[in-house]
């Protein structure tokens, strides 16, 4: 027996199916654009202000008186400069979309490429057509503070054995250096509450043994101390018994925060802190072999390398990922700044000898970073390899001016506009004003004495190797 339907309720249910075979046939479609959109990049979040660091001052300078700037070997600075372009130009300018400081960083690598070739006359010029030196600080500071760092030339072998007993490890493959876990739980101002999880075994737990026998070890050191500043360094050159040379350099790190160990022998009064240095800190750890473990334990920062075919004669990458120029190179601050950004470095160093009379006036390029490196105005310059560079960068923790380049495409003229003047005091208040008597009276500023302008020539820095 055949059920028959009401002629409006046939249209219904036709309309119903002819519905049902329009999606049927559209599901597929429909899923591969869900899918391409889940798949495709998500647009790079848009920088903040280029021109507002926080905790920072900045002020405008003109050329003339950034003091040193005539007199330095621009061509080399721009060579160190056009190191970074490399990464910066990959991909177009379209990569940068929203982060506006890579975006003219893009459009200046490529105006410095069409310029080529450039004397120093010629890259000094090139440089102040598109910048602008702008002197940055900490709030409430005049000067940047900068320290060094070099690459160490150590003893080692493959094997252990009674001599060669401290490992150097590669990045284990199950690391978890650090991951944001939101929770339902409530703060006392009734907001979510975000832990950070997954740090990694500490120092101490690694040196006790907790990662050894899983075939991570790269090579073995005679002495602990040796591996401890390898990894403040970052990077290592390991001397074996045959004569050659492996080159190792930074690939991770454990996730627990860098600790300066030095605070630690001044808290103590074993060194003021005008005395403590690099190397007062080994010569401590050598004449105190337990005690000095202890201390490095004090911090649980730990760094995990990777070995690498560079030759004897090239330097090492920095964090920006291109070969670092000795003397041309610094590690900044990360999260402040940029990579392939130019500062201009005015400090007495203590280059010839331990005490900082040399001066140090040059241009410098942000291509590396560090635990310890952190503010608006610090800076750890690159010095090379060897024992020369070693003794200089473990004497290097002066002030000096710090001034940042910024491109002209961010207008920074704008640091210069009027700042709005406060509203006139009300009339109530005017008779409250202090007589002009007891005011304080002004505060002389000495002169600069002329004699430390007066730069000592530095051997210019060697070329970076093309590759």
């Amino acid at each position: 027996m055949m059920i028959r339907t009401p002629r409006s309720s046939r249209a219904v249910f036709r309309r119903f199916i002819a519905a049902a075979l329009v999606l049927a046939a559209a599901w597929p479609l429909a899923a591969e654009a869900a899918k391409k959109r889940k798949a495709a990049p998500r647009a790079p979040a848009h920088k903040a202000d280029p021109l507002k660091i926080p905790n920072a001052a900045m002020d405008l300078l003109t050329w003339d008186s950034v003091e040193g700037w005539r007199a330095d070997f621009h061509s080399e600075a721009l060579g160190a400069f056009l190191v970074s372009c490399r990464p910066i130009l990959q991909g177009g300018k379209a990569r940068h979309n929203g982060h506006a400081l890579l975006g003219a960083l893009h459009d200046v690598c490529g105006r410095a490429i069409a310029a080529l070739p450039l004397d120093d006359t010629g890259a000094r010029t090139f440089f102040e057509k598109n910048f602008r030196p702008v002197r940055l600080a900490p709030v409430g500071e005049r000067d940047g503070f900068f320290t060094g760092y070099y690459e160490p030339i150590v003893d080692g072998a493959r094997y252990p054995s009674d001599v060669y007993t401290t490992p150097l490890y590669r990045r284990p493959p199950g690391l978890l250096v650090s991951r944001l876990r939101h929770t339902k739980a409530k703060g006392k101002f009734g907001k979510r509450v975000v832990k950070r999880t997954g740090a990694y075994y500490d120092r101490t737990q690694i040196e006790d043994g907790a990662i050894a026998g899983r075939g991570l070890e790269i090579v073995y050191l005679k002495d602990p101390v040796d591996a401890f500043f390898a990894q403040i360094q970052g990077s290592v050159r390991v001397r074996l018994e045959n004569g050659a040379i492996i080159r190792l350099n930074y690939d991770a790190q454990n996730g627990h925060p860098y600790t300066a160990v030095g605070r630690f022998l001044i808290e103590r009064g074993i060194y003021t802190r005008e005395e403590i240095s690099m190397q007062k800190i080994r010569e401590w750890m050598e004449a105190n072999p337990e005690e000095g473990r202890a201390l490095r334990r004090e911090n649980k920062s730990y760094v995990f390398f990777r070995e690498t075919d560079l030759d004897h004669h090239e330097d090492p990458p920095g964090a920006q990922g291109v070969a670092l120029t000795p003397g041309r190179s610094i590690a900044v601050d990360r999260k402040l700044h940029t990579y392939g950004m130019l500062f201009f470095i005015d400090a007495l160093l203590p280059i010839a000898s331990e005490k900082p009379d040399t001066p140090f006036r040059r241009l410098m390029v942000a291509q590396d970073t560090g635990g310890a490196i952190v503010g608006p105005a610090r800076a750890d310059i690159y010095l090379g390899a060897g024992e020369e560079a070693a003794r200089a960068a473990g004497r290097f923790k002066q002030f000096g001016q710090f001034v940042m380049l910024v491109p002209n495409e961010l207008d920074p003229g704008r640091l210069q506009k009027q700042v709005p003047l406060p509203l006139p005091r009300p009339a109530s208040l005017q008779s409250a004003r202090a007589p002009e008597s007891e005011k304080p009276a002004p505060v002389a500023v000495a002169a600069a004495d002329p004699s430390a302008s007066a730069g000592v020539p530095l051997p210019k820095a060697r070329p970076s190797r093309k590759r």
